[in-house]
């Protein structure tokens, strides 16, 4: 089961969701905005994903800018880094599907189909 981590006014939330759900996937739809993925979940995904931990933020949102993160994230560890993402689910970047093995982040077709499918 995929853990599918979005917000359902984001218009690539919502095409991510459909692809999905074109593909017959079966997923736990799960508003980051609402429910945000605790630290210790966030840490489970980073490890599996191979991700720089940058690659986890919402770099566009106002919440981002406005908090001045761009600087934090060159110098913070990765467990602080942590921290500040699971405050707020409008710091992570969506939509995140998770299914155990494989972490996608953002929407991109290519990426999603060679790693749910």
């Amino acid at each position: 089961m995929i853990k599918f981590y979005g917000y359902s006014k984001c218009s690539t939330v919502r095409k991510a969701k459909v692809w999905l759900e074109e593909n017959n996937l079966d997923f736990e739809n799960i508003d980051m905005i609402k429910n945000p993925p605790t630290k210790e979940e966030l840490k489970e995904m980073y490890e599996v994903s191979g991700y720089d931990i940058k690659k986890f933020f919402n770099t566009s949102g106002v919440k981002y800018r406005e908090l001045g993160l761009k600087d934090v994230v060159k110098t913070e560890s990765d467990e602080k880094l942590l921290e500040i993402l699971a405050s707020d689910g409008m710091l992570i970047k969506r939509p995140i599907a998770y299914d155990g093995k494989n972490v996608v982040i953002g929407f991109k077709v290519d990426e999603w189909a060679e790693k749910l499918l």
